[in-house]
């Protein structure tokens, strides 16, 4: 069976949002696209107090200065599209009051007919984890935790019943309920982080890093699930941050999605040899405009598939 391929919408400060999602959005479901997908990146700060994924000394990219919304941005392709899913890979949770994310997103998946796919992680910015005000950075575990039991209830059977640090809801009815249970998804890579994905979520968010260290993460994963007793199977979506380039990358340290489209490609074939359910490909950062993404991701496309992905 083919891997499923999706694709990052546009919402970096380049693109018009209002026009170019609904118009990426349409065209990449046309091209072939199973799913489309935002990230969250809620502000830059300037000067910046910290590395990028806190690592010191790292610089912020531009194009992280205007990324617009990611549940907006859903919506924005939820109203265009028919069957692609929508996911979020990911939206940094503990930026959001629990119950209000619940309800969003369920509103979103019934709207939208049951495609939205919840993927969550919980950040590293210790600006934004100022800014949202909801929790401190050093609670974004219990955090994260309690927004995922939120949702659980939030998206369950009337009355909803909740008990929790920052959320309570005593008894009520609350709705639209999502069209169906809709999967939480985990970005994790510690120990605490992954027995959390093992024992509360639906799936794992990989980046693409090396097919090695994706292979590796994966079966520690798994073999975590079975020393857990878990027998539901673990759904993976693998985001792939690329940075294409006119001509091939000829340096000897080209790292992974990095260069032209058919070197990008010949990664995707290493990767999907893993064994991933899906991968998603995000292209945008290096797109002049929404008519040179929705190129490059047909060609993308086209030839990933040409090549057995």
């Amino acid at each position: 069976m083919a891997t499923r391929l999706g694709l990052g919408l546009p919402q970096m400060r380049q693109y018009s949002i209002g026009k170019d999602v609904p118009e990426v959005a349409r065209a990449a479901e046309q091209i072939g696209y199973e799913s489309l997908w935002v990230f969250e990146r809620a502000l830059f700060p300037e000067p910046a107090t910290q590395g990028l994924y806190g690592i010191e000394g790292l610089a912020w990219p531009d194009a992280y200065r205007s990324v617009a919304d990611p549940l907006v941005t859903l919506t924005l392709a939820a109203a265009a599209t028919e069957r692609a899913e929508l996911g979020s890979s990911v939206l940094v949770a503990p930026l959001h009051l629990p119950f209000q994310l619940a309800k969003a997103l369920a509103t979103l998946d019934a709207a939208s007919g049951g495609r939205v796919v919840a993927g969550l992680g919980t950040g590293w910015s210790l600006d934004e984890y100022a800014a949202s005000g909801v929790r401190p950075f050093e609670e974004r575990g219990e955090a994260l935790d309690e927004i995922i039991a939120v949702c659980r209830a939030v998206w369950g059977p009337d009355p909803v019943v909740h008990e929790g640090p920052l959320t309570k809801i005593g008894s009520a009815v609350v709705g639209p309920k999502p069209a169906r249970p809709i999967p939480v998804l985990l970005a994790a890579g510690n120990g605490r982080a992954l027995r959390r994905l093992v024992d509360h979520a639906d799936g794992w968010l990989p980046v693409g890093m090396g097919a090695g260290q994706i292979a590796g993460q994966w079966r520690r994963l798994r073999e975590l699930a079975e020393e857990r007793g878990r027998t539901e199977p673990i759904r993976t979506v693998l985001r792939v941050n690329t940075e294409r380039r006119a001509k091939p990358y000829e340096g000897t340290d080209r790292r992974p999605f990095q260069g032209s489209v058919d070197q990008i490609v010949a990664d995707l074939v290493e990767h999907a040899a893993i064994g991933l359910d899906e991968i998603l490909i995000d292209l945008q950062g290096t797109a002049r405009d929404a008519a040179e993404l929705t190129d490059v991701a047909a060609e993308v496309f086209e030839k990933a598939r040409a090549a057995g992905v």
